[in-house]
């Protein structure tokens, strides 16, 4: 059975969880992006390219499952204004590992 621990952090007046699973730690970023516009900000993020390019190789280096060429194709599309990518859509197109929602 896993070992599952919530705990929170205050930074500037905002509570922020940590989830801590099987001895890997996780911030929340839906915490963390409250103060400045929420889920907005969060899509606006996964739709910059950089990010993408950061989550991609980030999962390159650490997932053997990662789906490249998801990734690819994500990464063609990235900035542009028919772009959407949700940490959902993300994690279910490329099997990523880095993001959990």
């Amino acid at each position: 059975m896993p070992n599952n621990r919530k705990s929170v952090i205050n930074v500037q007046g905002i509570a922020i969880s940590i989830f801590s699973n099987e001895g890997e730690d996780f911030l929340s970023l839906t915490d963390m992006a409250k103060k400045f516009g929420g889920d907005d900000l969060i899509y606006s993020w996964m739709r910059n390219r950089n990010t993408l390019e950061f989550l991609g190789i980030w999962e390159k280096i650490h997932n053997p499952n990662f789906k490249g060429g998801e990734f690819d194709t994500f990464k063609k599309e990235a900035g542009l204004n028919k772009f959407h990518l949700t940490p959902k859509k993300w994690i279910a197109a490329t099997h990523a590992i880095g993001i959990q929602s």
